[in-house]
């Protein structure tokens, strides 16, 4: 009994101080998709030793607290009962009920008909500090053997429901084949990049950023307002490709939906003659991404095993951002066109290393990450160099975003709304692209407005919208601490799958102090009613694999 005692107990304290360091990542605790998400590809192994070193001082208290609890419980002793008489058997018993009654209501958190679950935290915390109020253990034991979904009938009128919102496009009658434009398109996925590193994109006087190469394309592109669906890079490339946010606990790709049918821009553009690609300088089966992009319809995956030189490879995820994007636009001059091909980059993640050669060349910010989101930026500057000078590229139309947000340092990035800001660019050489750079757009927009562009003109499922099509609804929505978050006309909403819980206007409450759920109901209910037509259609088209148009 004593083993399992301290056996139970020690993962418990273990896994809360591992929160300690992965929540800056994700800013939620820890759910059981992490099992999902550890078993996916190999990466998470060979890391150990190094998240160790870097974070040694979370083995170290673990130690500490362990050796106390050992301690600590020593002290509690057990006699033997000689001769036990009735006395004793009825004293005993009553207090093993009276334990018994306790732990019952202090496992279900007290005597409500429902037993505790992780979105009651809201009511005894600010939406940025529920994750305060629980604990990891708690949060993986609710989630472990959970359905990820169910369904929801908010609307019981599906006329009314597709009218709210309808994730289903349809061409208009003026679309003719003639009318589409074979241009081909490269979409760029930099690790990390929040909006924050952008100084082009932060209105901050004598702030410059991170990223001035990027800085100066950002001039001759167009842009968004623009918000990641998630905080992983597992939620981020389904959003980016496909259209699929991740609004459950587990993401898309490791969850019980990822074998459903589905379109992206690879299944689409096929059916023009493109020929597509995916590019990701990490070990060939990290975080799933090959088997996605299987599913999604691409032909061709091109990995670190792909490329077939480790003198380039950094040691601990894959090859070095410079090399890889030098090889990616070598690559491209081979494939055949129409093309659409993506690239993630990696050098920008934990932990954060710059390769020996270039140690001291960048500047330091705030941030650990900083460093390594110039690298980042520099290798970009040197792949559109070389990519500019091939017969391809003035007929390209590149899209560059991010697959999620770093670690914050500015308040507003610290925010419900800025901890998801990233870039959303456009770029077309000798092309007059033209759109408002005020109007939000999220990671699901990509495809919808990069098919829209192209005046695709067949059906397709999206649960985003173009950008480039003013009569369509702009907003961002997530699902974080069980919570969901819509971003749009200026507010954001918290809902926690039954009902509003808060309101905020973003340009004039920036740092989301003043609630204004009593004071601007009509405003409030309009919000909510959208954001429970998308979870409908989000949650009944997954569940029921009703993800393309057939």
């Amino acid at each position: 009994m004593k083993i399992l005692f301290y056996t139970t107990n020690s993962i418990a304290l273990i896994s809360n101080f591992i929160d300690v360091v992965y929540f800056r990542f994700t800013l939620k605790r820890t759910t059981s998709d992490i099992f999902n998400f550890l078993s996916v590809g190999g990466d998470f192994k060979k890391l150990i030793p190094k998240f160790i070193a870097d974070f040694w001082y979370i083995p170290l208290i673990s130690i500490v607290f362990i050796i106390a609890l050992i301690r600590i419980s020593s002290f509690i002793k057990v006699k033997d009962v000689v001769a036990p008489t009735f006395k004793y058997y009825l004293s005993q018993s009553i207090f093993f009920v009276f334990t018994m009654i306790v732990l019952v209501l202090g496992i279900r958190g007290g005597l409500q008909l429902k037993p505790l679950e992780i979105i009651n935290a809201s009511k005894y915390a600010e939406n940025k500090n529920v994750p305060l109020v629980l604990n990891t253990p708690f949060t993986i034991i609710k989630t472990i053997g959970l359905p990820a979904l169910s369904n929801k009938i908010y609307f019981k009128n599906t006329i009314e429901l597709c009218k709210t919102y309808n994730p289903i496009f349809v061409a208009s009658s003026n679309d003719s084949v003639n009318d589409f434009r074979k241009l081909n398109v490269v979409i760029i996925i930099l690790e990390s990049f929040s909006q924050e590193h952008i100084g082009a994109l932060n209105d901050i006087k004598g702030y410059s950023g991170f990223t001035p190469f990027l800085d100066s394309l950002i001039k001759k592109s167009v842009y968004v307002k623009g918000f990641a669906n998630g905080k992983r890079s597992i939620e981020g490339i389904p959003a980016i490709l496909a259209g699929i946010p991740t609004l459950m606990n587990e993401a898309y790709i490791t969850s019980m939906y990822s074998g459903n049918k589905i379109n992206s821009l690879a299944s689409l553009l096929k059916t023009k003659g493109y020929n597509t690609s995916f590019y990701h300088g990490g070990s060939n089966g990290t975080m799933g991404f090959e088997a996605f992009t299987k599913i999604a319809g691409f032909d061709t995956y091109y990995g670190r095993s792909q490329y077939n030189n480790e003198k380039d490879y950094d040691g601990k995820w894959g090859i070095w951002d410079e090399p890889f994007l030098q090889n990616y636009a070598k690559q491209l001059n081979t494939i055949p066109q129409p093309f659409l091909s993506s690239v993630f980059t990696l050098s920008s993640h934990h932990p954060y290393k710059v390769p020996d050669k270039y140690k001291g060349k960048f500047k330091k910010g705030h941030l650990e990450i900083q460093e390594s989101i110039m690298y980042a930026d520099y290798s970009l500057e040197k792949f559109f160099e070389t990519a500019c000078k091939m017969t391809w590229y003035d007929s390209t139309l590149f899209v560059i975003t991010a697959d999620h947000t770093s670690e914050a340092y500015l308040d507003y990035y610290q925010n419900n709304v800025g901890m998801y800001a990233v870039p959303i660019i456009f770029y077309m050489p000798n092309n007059n692209l033209k759109l408002d750079s005020s109007q939000i757009g999220q990671q699901i927009d990509i495809m919808p407005s990069v098919l829209g562009f192209l005046n695709f003109d067949k059906p397709y499922f999206s649960y985003g919208n173009s950008v480039f099509d003013k009569k369509k609804s702009h907003f961002n929505i997530t699902y974080i601490n069980s919570e969901y978050q819509l971003i749009k006309d200026d507010y954001v909403l918290k809902f926690d799958g039954e009902h509003a819980i808060s309101l905020y206007q973003i340009t004039k409450d920036p740092l989301l102090k003043n609630n204004l759920m009593n004071k601007e109901m009509s405003k409030a209910r309009e919000m909510e009613s959208f954001i429970k037509a998308v979870i409908q259609q989000y949650n009944n088209s997954l569940i029921n694999n009703k993800m393309i148009v057939e």
